[in-house]
């Protein structure tokens, strides 16, 4: 009923007050030595942000209530052009641009996509989603002075205030990030979109994310934390959604190829097409990577595609549709336990264990302006994918494979679904609002499948259960979804200062599983003891609905403070349920549920220091995990399990210094330090399993710090990193060793520190980037992975090197 009413007055407001008068503001943008109109020039208020694009035809327009404006045109190619206005009911603004006439340096580049940064960064309002009173972060790509070619997350999300990040891979096909202690296996605690849908196998069934887009291809990378529950879905990480690169306005074709080496065999190739002719415009690029990677039995070959093509219907009316297609194949070298690390980290004793992906993506998406204070969205999202583990996995790394059959586990992932935004600016008691509603349709229908796989070496994904009908571990099992969602945000603005968002969501969720698994033994002499089959049909509703409320002060133009609470859900996903292993239990799970809050300030002084520092907490119940359970014989059985409810809060800074502009002064030079620091405490407040309740929760390292250094001379750019992970916990029982002795899938994850080095120089349309990661070559592992690509410990790469020629034309 309190949805109801709610959603009802917020219709009802949007359609009452959209009519209200506010000052226009139009003009068309021109070159001052062409007289042509300037497409894609964008025109920022220094307050606020952005106002408005040009089109095609050079023409602008926006509306507002203030009466003062200092409005900033920007584009690449064109001087900055800064001026102030007075608006007066409807008003002309007509601008010519000066061409900048010489090429920039890199030093420049960066200065003026800086500049950029502070007035474009996500601000209360981005087409139709709501980001005012949350923590968000945006990550420029280009700037990042990191490993592109590898997708090296550790360089690329080094501004990301609190990420523990899994580093067992150095190729970069998955990316594996987490944070506040959420489980970084594939990004499957964050809600992860390309471009603002959904790119996961299954949001709410298996949401992990084995298609990670090619940093190369990337504009932005948004990051919003626990309050995207709203209008994002239910994960508790929150939202990151990759922003790739937009047409060029103003070319019909510009090529970019790159192309690297490095250690281990290492070869990337990144080419890219993009440009516009009237009204249609396009983005395609297509990445190629294969490598032998750092340890034997490791090598890979990946190949991915996307196409972006738009066409501008109208003035206020876009139709455009994105394909994306991922194919790889890697030979896991598998996990190792803690004696064969210690004896040698980069042994491996497995052969014949291969992981292939296939991914396709599709995407339409219908953009329209009603008028000039409401606009709407529509997507129109699937994905049509499978992913192949086979492999020789038993949990003890010590035992050599016995070259029989080799266990198989196949999974297809068929979705789709639409979400439609309506967002609508207004005045509520003469103060500016901002009222957005929308709504997701998503059904899935997925298919587990394990049994026994071929007897040899290469990666053949056929099952053999007519050769080996008796193979222990055999399920298969239907996994249809379907969740249905409704959601609001509204912003009112209190006075032109201080605004409160309250925002709410409703959830329709239904998951099924339909199937079976096996349990055989075997005897010594290999004859059959038992057989049996038990068969599961499970359907489970459920509806409910989050609320969250937000809030946010700019006493100025330099500072904002921030809060806001929401709550979050996180469905029990198939993957968690249909195990078969006869070294894991499973008990009935249910639903996890919880709260994150969000307190902190952000902004500049005196244009030298930018920060952003804020308080957290995260209120966890019903928490999954793995747990140890004594057998009838005193044998260990690993148990997942509802494990109980946990607290987990913390600080969280970033502190970026312009060195430069406090001793050097030179605008051919860029100087800048900046350190980001989370410090986290964790623990279990209630647990009904012995040994939990006060432990800390796992994944969580009490001290996460990375800082560097980074210098600019013209063209020549160079940057320093250093980064500290404290020790964490892998298992709920918070487990100082492995317990079981030899297969190092559980137990502590031991500090670790790393030091990188990137370097770049730019010479017309040629740029060299090369860099040196874990400098020092330390010894070090992020994970103990319970299956594949384990299980057990995981080594991260030693010293590596690579070298990028980039060509642009």
């Amino acid at each position: 009923m309190k949805l109801k009413v709610y959603n009802t007055l917020l219709l009802v407001l949007i359609t009452v007050s959209a009519a209200l008068a506010q000052g226009k503001v139009s003009g068309i943008v021109t070159s001052q030595e062409s007289n042509t109109a300037l497409s894609n020039v964008e025109i920022f208020e220094k307050a606020s942000g952005l106002l408005a694009k040009t089109n095609d035809k050079g023409y602008f327009e926006f509306t507002t209530t203030k009466k003062i404006l200092t409005l900033v045109f920007f584009s690449y190619e064109y001087q900055v052009v800064e001026i102030m206005i007075a608006v007066n009911g409807d008003t002309t603004v007509n601008q010519s641009l000066e061409s900048l006439g010489e090429q920039l340096t890199e030093v420049e580049i960066t200065a003026r996509k800086a500049k950029v940064f502070e007035l474009s960064r996500l601000n209360d309002v981005e087409e139709t989603a709501i980001y005012a009173g949350k923590k968000t972060e945006v990550i420029l790509v280009d700037q990042s002075m990191a490993n592109l070619a590898t997708n090296n997350a550790r360089q690329i999300y080094s501004q990301v205030a609190g990420l523990n990040i899994f580093q067992n891979d150095d190729a970069g096909l998955q990316l594996n990030i987490g944070g506040r202690g959420l489980d970084p296996n594939r990004t499957s605690n964050f809600n992860t979109r390309q471009n603002g849908y959904d790119i996961s196998a299954d949001v709410l069934g298996y949401p992990e994310s084995y298609y990670t887009p090619a940093s190369e291809a990337l504009e932005q990378i948004q990051v919003v934390r626990g309050a995207a529950s709203l209008q994002y879905g239910t994960q508790f990480g929150g939202l990151i959604n990759f922003k790739l690169k937009s047409p060029n306005p103003n070319k019909t074709i510009e090529f970019l190829t790159r192309n690297t080496l490095g250690s281990n065999g290492l070869y990337t190739n990144f080419t890219s097409l993009s440009g516009t002719k009237e009204k249609f415009s396009y983005y395609t690029y297509f990445n190629y990577k294969k490598g032998d990677g750092f340890r034997p039995n490791s090598e890979f070959e990946s190949k991915n595609a996307f196409m972006h093509l738009g066409y501008q219907l109208s003035e206020k009316t876009k139709l455009s549709g994105e394909l994306t297609y991922m194919r790889y194949l890697a030979q896991q070298a598998g996990g190792i336990s803690d004696a064969m690390f210690n004896e040698d980290a980069f042994q491996s004793n497995r052969t014949r264990n291969w992981f292939q992906v296939d991914w396709l993506l599709y995407n339409v998406k219908l953009a329209h302006e009603f008028s000039d204070n409401t606009n709407f969205t529509f997507n129109f999202f699937g994905l049509n994918a499978e992913r192949n583990a086979l492999g020789f996995r038993t949990n003890r790394q010590d035992i050599p494979d016995n070259f029989e059959e080799r266990d198989l586990i196949k999974g297809e992932y068929n979705n789709f679904g639409f979400e439609a935004r309506l967002l609508n600016k207004y005045k509520l008691f003469g103060k500016e609002a901002t009222g957005l509603i929308g709504t997701k349709f998503y059904k899935a229908d997925n298919t587990s499948i394990q049994g026994p796989g071929s007897d040899g070496i290469g990666p053949n994904f056929e099952l053999q259960t007519e050769d080996y009908p008796n193979y222990g571990n055999q399920s298969n099992f239907d996994n249809p979804n379907l969740n249905v969602a409704i959601f609001g945000e509204n912003i009112i603005y209190l006075n032109d200062k201080w605004s409160v968002t309250p925002g709410v969501r409703f959830e329709y969720i239904k998951t099924e599983s339909d199937g079976f698994s096996k349990r055989i033994n075997l005897d010594a002499a290999g004859n059959v003891i038992l057989n049996e089959t038990e068969f599961s049909d499970d359907a489970n509703e459920r509806s409910f609905v989050l609320f969250g409320l937000g809030t946010s002060f700019k006493p100025n133009d330099s500072v904002e403070f921030y809060a806001n609470a929401s709550q979050n859900y996180r469905s029990v996903t198939f993957s968690d349920i249909n195990l078969v292993n006869p070294n894991f239990s499973v008990r009935p799970l249910v639903d996890e549920t919880g709260l994150t809050a969000d307190l902190g300030f952000r902004g500049t002084y005196k244009k030298v220091v930018s920060f952003d520092v804020s308080a957290f907490s995260l209120f966890y119940n019903d928490r999954i995990g793995i747990t140890l359970e004594v057998q009838n014989d005193n044998s260990v059985r690993k148990v997942r399990d509802n494990i109980g409810d946990a607290f987990i809060f913390g600080l969280e800074s970033l502190v970026d210094i312009d060195l430069n502009k406090l001793f050097i002064q030179d605008s051919k030079y860029r100087f800048n330090y900046f350190i980001n620091t989370s410090v986290i405490h964790s623990e279990y407040t209630k647990s009904d399993e012995t040994g939990i309740e006060g432990n800390q929760v796992e994944f969580v390292p009490q001290l996460n710090l990375k800082t560097g250094l980074r210098f600019a001379y013209k063209n020549l750019q160079a940057s320093l990193q250093y980064t500290y992970i404290s020790e964490q916990y892998s298992d709920a029982p918070n487990s100082g060793n492995d317990p079981l002795g030899s297969s190092g899938i559980i137990g502590l994850i031991p500090a670790y520190d790393i030091l990188d080095f990137s370097l770049s120089y730019k010479y017309k349309q040629f740029k060299l980037e090369t860099g040196i990661n874990n400098v020092l070559d330390n010894t070090y592992f992020t994970r103990r992975a319970t299956g594949y690509p384990g299980p057990g410990i995981l080594p991260s790469p030693p010293r590596n090197w690579y070298a990028t020629l980039e060509i642009k034309i």
